[in-house]
């Protein structure tokens, strides 16, 4: 009976040490991340201060009553691509839709908001260097959820490498053309009266077309391919 008594104090300290044991430790994960949520709020919020700093005054006043953006652009989710790279001063000018893999069946209302409502009169596709999505697509992962799974369904590759650099390269431009290719059927009859030009880019930061890392490459102007067609149409652009 002792024996079992002294047992039964054993396990219970051992829990009661191991208990609090745990509980620091959860503590110190929580704070580790509390202090990280705190630095993330901090960085975002500084850098927001800084740039409603760096604007001229009356800066915000031509958005207040509306847009009137240039551009309908769809772009991958990624984040390490961001509109800042296409333009300077992206406010006002980029009617921005992302997703992963850049497509446009998988947040078509956006798309369609920018091109019939707000009347932009260019959509651009763009992909990028190393997409992960893409990667995805040619890898088919075991362990990605159906709602990742579904977003995945309407990219279009030409390999199943995702190790492979140039094969990746040549899914991601596959995947822009098969995008620019559903978009110029959608809107054929804005394309046909010349009121939206489509086109697909990439976004190279990793220097895969050699003309310097972070690159936007031209790849596709309403389903024209050639790159010397490309370059006679906006040769301004490659002087």
């Amino acid at each position: 009976m002792v024996q079992q008594y002294r047992i039964f104090i054993f396990i219970l300290s051992f829990l009661t040490i191991n208990s609090s044991l745990w509980a620091s430790s959860t503590d110190q994960i929580n704070k580790s991340k509390q202090e990280q949520i705190r630095e993330v709020v901090h960085h975002i919020m500084v850098s927001n201060d800084a740039f409603v700093k760096n604007m001229p005054s009356g800066y915000f006043d031509r958005h207040i009553h509306g847009q009137k953006p240039i551009v309908t652009m769809v772009t991958c989710a990624d984040s390490r691509v961001h509109s800042h790279a296409m333009d300077v001063h992206p406010d006002g000018d980029i009617f921005l839709v992302r997703n992963i893999g850049n497509q446009v069946s998988t947040t078509e209302g956006s798309i369609e908001y920018g091109v019939r409502h707000l009347h932009t009169p260019v959509l651009f596709v763009i992909g990028h260097s190393s997409c992960g999505a893409v990667e995805a697509a040619m890898s088919r992962p075991k362990h990605l959820e159906p709602s990742i799974w579904r977003e995945l369904e309407t990219i279009k590759v030409v390999g199943h490498k995702a190790d492979d650099h140039a094969q990746v390269k040549e899914s991601v431009e596959s995947n822009v053309n098969h995008q620019v290719s559903i978009a110029l059927k959608k809107y054929a009859s804005e394309v046909k009266e010349n009121r939206l030009t489509v086109l697909g880019g990439v976004y190279d930061f990793r220097n895969d077309y050699s003309q310097g890392n972070g690159r936007l490459v031209l790849i596709n102007v309403n389903g024209e391919t050639n790159p010397s067609e490309i370059e006679k149409k906006y040769n301004d652009h490659y002087k």
